[in-house]
């Protein structure tokens, strides 16, 4: 049989949002694996092009993520993050493409990775003259992208991920959904939350594969932080407190404040990735109370007496025409 080769893209923005939702919102409560998906790719390739899946082929995958140079990162402890993040990326044959992104009066600005994947996805597509594109995005802004390679011959499998989850913190209703007309230009359109949740029999096992096993901890995560208890105290909700972070666990954790330790969720983060937090680490926030009357930490961010901040690129309500 002729063989299928293949081109994955990923938007490292999004594809981060996507594994945030599964580790801390999704009954599966894991990250996705790089592997994983690259191996449900091929059988998905497969499937769509009627072949063998010993007749597709990754031939090439790319990575692309604004970041920040060394110098600027307010947490030393995401350097390393990033690194072994990289690492993962290398093992697995992912080209990385870090688009540099500074600060601006104190606010971080990303602008323009979008338009240079569009352009690295449609020259290498050419290039080495891939079947099918894969591109790991939900943004309208790539369907010129998506036409330029139909015009090619190219056939394009866009994989999209539609969810939405309550943020404790505010009660609002978070959404992300993939682009209309991103799906409606792609040959090959992928809705990735519908093969999860359907768990379909005879792709179980590779559903399973997209992620990560979690690892067995060698000790009781309960017993660190204790119950969260009722408000013994009169906080003011207006100041900004500090103090150092007691215990993290899978999606929340808890900061010392005597006489109790404060509860706070992923959602309460007002800046920065969650799994970037250690334990013992200064943080600032406010406090106030959830509807049982219980104080938690809200705003926290981690304490940094410059004040350069990093926003995360949101995916919501833009995408949703």
């Amino acid at each position: 049989g002729k063989l299928v080769r293949i081109g994955v893209f990923y938007d490292g923005n999004y594809f981060a949002h996507v594994s945030n939702y599964y580790n801390y919102e999704h009954e599966r409560n894991a990250r996705l694996s790089i592997s994983g998906l690259h191996d449900f790719i091929k059988h998905q390739v497969a499937e769509e092009e009627n072949v063998e899946s010993k007749y597709c082929q990754l031939i090439d995958s790319h990575y692309f993520r604004g970041r920040l140079n060394a110098y600027e990162v307010p947490d030393k402890g995401k350097l390393i993050a990033d690194r072994i993040f990289d690492d993962i990326l290398m093992n697995e044959g992912v080209t990385t493409h870090y688009f540099p992104i500074r600060s601006r009066d104190g606010r971080i600005e990303e602008k323009g990775v979008d338009i240079w994947l569009s352009l690295e996805a449609y020259e290498t597509t050419l290039h080495k003259k891939f079947d099918v594109m894969v591109l790991i995005a939900c943004d309208g802004d790539y369907v010129p992208l998506v036409r330029k390679l139909n015009a090619q011959g190219v056939r394009v499998m866009v994989l999209g991920w539609d969810f939405s989850y309550t943020d404790e913190r505010t009660g609002r209703v978070r959404k992300t959904v993939t682009s209309v007309d991103l799906l409606r230009e792609a040959t090959y359109p992928v809705a990735m939350h519908q093969m999860i949740d359907n768990k379909v029999s005879n792709k179980e096992a590779l559903i399973n594969r997209l992620f990560i096993p979690k690892e067995k901890k060698m000790y009781n995560n309960n017993a660190a932080a204790g119950p969260i208890q009722k408000r013994s105290y009169d906080y003011n909700p207006d100041e900004v407190y500090q103090s150092t972070i007691h215990s993290l666990k899978n999606g929340y954790g808890f900061i010392y404040m005597p006489p109790n330790n404060l509860y706070f969720h992923w959602t309460g983060l007002e800046e920065g990735e969650f799994n970037e937090l250690q334990e013992g680490e200064e943080v600032e926030f406010n406090i106030a109370q959830n509807e049982r009357g219980q104080d938690i930490a809200i705003n926290v961010k981690k304490h940094d007496p410059e004040g350069v901040e990093y926003e995360e690129e949101e995916y919501e309500d833009e995408f949703v025409e």
